[in-house]
């Protein structure tokens, strides 16, 4: 099995795994944490001590930040370099994560659930566009007596 964890600045982190849990229910393996400006000094042995302890419970861990360069990236990084089993991806939107998860088997190693959400992560970025009339061709007001 694979452990996850989410973090990234602000309430990014909160505010997706909320996200996670409302749509797929609560995910035991899945660990949030939080970089707030106020908490940037224990930042680093928080990451760190999530980290380590997530491959101690699951064997390998897939660590989701929101962005490359920053903090919250740059420190799992960091860990990662120190600790086997550790994939870091960043990026982080719902459909990656909600495949992810919900896509997590006994079998599955850190770097092949990296690579799925790389792959669910892109295929979830869209700009959908409704033609010009479309709203007239689903709903037409004065043929439903309206």
């Amino acid at each position: 099995m694979v452990g996850c964890i989410l973090t990234g600045h602000g309430e990014f982190a909160s505010g997706l795994g909320s996200a996670v849990e409302m749509v797929a229910g609560p995910q035991d393996n899945l660990t949030v944490v939080t970089f707030r400006e106020s908490e940037a000094g224990d930042y680093t042995a928080r990451i760190a001590s999530t980290i380590k302890d997530s491959v101690t419970n699951y064997g390998n861990t897939v660590v989701f930040c929101d962005l490359m360069g920053g903090t919250p990236f740059n420190q799992a990084m960091l860990v990662s370099q120190e600790v086997p089993g550790v994939d870091v991806v960043t990026g982080t939107n719902l459909p990656m994560l909600l495949e992810c998860l919900t896509s997590i088997s006994n079998e599955t190693t850190a770097p092949e659930l990296a690579a799925l959400a790389l792959e669910v992560g892109q295929e979830g970025i869209a700009n959908p566009v409704l033609g010009v009339g479309a709203a007239d061709d689903t709903y037409d007001t004065e043929e439903d007596g309206i």
